[in-house]
């Protein structure tokens, strides 16, 4: 068995790569530009000749690497098949076939949530458990389900897009995904933002907040410093994040749930508002869940793509 792993998380403008100990210990991470121009062509000969470079540099034999995983934005069969990657200009495309030709070392690939999901439990948050939601609250709201150790990944790729679940009917507003009334327009980082701007518009009394900031962090700082809009804005917000979690909740019933994406920097704080519409509202053997925060930040995904090939 190799020495070595290497987790390569693909986004939209960068590409992050891991140098990694089977042992799950980061040796190296760096990032490189996404090229995304002629369809996302050089995307993986970009990823492969950086891999190369680092093995060069230092010294290391391919023998002695196990791996290399991928992480891509977009729906992953469990043989490594992206089917599109929309922001990376991907139709249907074998990346695990591809980057074992381009490098001669075994590997694969999966939906950039799920494998963070993957990294969370391995070396994160979800240290300890077998069975974890990971939720990322972000511009969107990612989630990635593990089960018994193993990525959920659906018939289509599509396990865990957990952010297009309905939960409000007569939306006018459009979710990106064309639905409307998703789990991701009241609670991502975006629609956190646009509850607090709802409510900030008919508030008479005073507050912290200003028009021009209406973000999570503005409004949890507001409510760390006991501002009463702030803690309206936060109330609500935990109301659509419970009870979406408790839906999921009660469908995988898993160990734990891991939250990550930039709201999550709230703290204990967030857990705490979401906790009682989650309580009210979940399957009652499912109560015990453990809400956690993740900890890995923008190294999960490279973590979880290096587990994903071991």
């Amino acid at each position: 068995m190799g020495k070595y792993v290497f987790g390569v998380d693909i986004g939209g403008t960068t590409v992050k790569i891991g140098l990694l100990t089977t042992a799950g210990e980061m040796v190296d991470k760096w990032e490189i530009v996404t090229r995304k121009e002629d369809k996302g062509a050089n995307i993986l000969p970009d990823v492969a000749a950086s891999i190369e470079a680092k093995l060069k540099e230092r010294s290391i034999d391919k023998s002695e690497v196990e791996g290399i995983g991928i992480g891509v934005p977009g729906p992953v069969t469990a043989d490594g098949i992206v089917l599109r990657a929309v922001n990376l200009g991907w139709g249907r495309l074998n990346i695990a076939e591809k980057m074992e030709e381009l490098t001669g070392i075994k590997s694969n690939g999966g939906n950039d949530a799920n494998v963070a999901a993957l990294g969370e439990m391995w070396k994160g948050g979800g240290m300890g458990f077998n069975s974890i939601v990971m939720v990322t609250l972000g511009t969107g709201v990612g989630g990635g389900i593990i089960i018994d150790g193993k990525i959920l990944t659906g018939a289509r790729g599509a396990g865990g897009e957990i952010g297009h679940i309905h939960v409000k009917d007569g939306e006018t507003r459009t979710c990106g995904c064309g639905n409307h009334g998703c789990f991701e327009q009241y609670a991502s980082a975006t629609g956190l933002s646009f509850l607090a701007s709802e409510q900030f518009k008919a508030w008479k009394g005073n507050t912290c907040l200003t028009g021009n900031d209406l973000s999570a962090k503005a409004v949890f700082d507001g409510v760390k410093a006991g501002d009463e809009l702030c803690k309206n804005i936060a109330k609500e917000y935990g109301d659509y994040l419970g009870k979406g979690l408790a839906v999921i909740t009660s469908t995988i019933d898993p160990e734990a749930i891991v939250i990550g994406g930039g709201v999550s920097k709230a703290g204990q704080i967030l857990i705490d508002y979401l906790k009682p519409a989650f309580n009210e509202t979940v399957f009652g053997d499912c109560r015990d869940v453990e809400i956690k925060l993740a900890t890995l930040g923008n190294d999960a995904g490279m973590y979880g793509a290096a587990k994903l090939v071991l």
